[in-house]
């Protein structure tokens, strides 16, 4: 088994977004709704405009692994002047290869990307799967992260 590594690209978008709800599902989503299509107008949208990036591990032509940033703009601060911050989403290996360190190198070629994109941080809300990948990464809690849903 030989894992390669390149960019999502629009023709790959049905199998991430397959992977997307399945890594929501295993994190325990429960709603009954139809995400495709929402998924795939984000995706499409910001792939084009340079806001989102995915890096995809694939197994020969079989994608295995995915990752996934989004680039976005809030007022700058001190330790981020630009403003500018990575989302990280979409972190999913299938679940017959993990704890091969596929999950650590998508982690390194979407964090890379972001650098590249002049942010001065990345965010994750991360799963319970995915608190040792990030903090042995170096990404460190933040105990103020507060979320209102409407």
């Amino acid at each position: 088994m030989e894992i390669t590594y390149r960019k999502l690209e629009e023709k790959d978008l049905d199998t991430f977004i397959t992977m997307r709800i399945t890594q929501l599902r295993e994190e325990g989503a429960t709603e009954d709704i139809d995400l495709r299509p929402n998924l795939a107008d984000y995706y499409k949208r910001h792939m084009a405009d340079g806001t989102f990036v995915s890096w995809l591990a694939l197994d020969g032509d079989r994608i295995i692994g995915t990752s996934g940033m989004s680039i976005v703009e809030k007022p700058p601060y001190f330790s981020c002047p630009s403003g500018k911050l990575g989302l990280l989403s979409s972190m999913f290996t299938d679940p017959d290869h993990r704890r091969q360190g596929i999950a650590k190198k998508l982690l390194s070629l979407v964090v890379e990307e972001a650098r590249k994109a002049g942010c001065g941080a990345v965010h994750i809300t991360a799963s319970d799967m995915g608190v040792l990948l990030y903090t042995d990464f170096g990404f460190k809690k933040n105990g103020n992260f507060m979320c209102y849903n409407f």
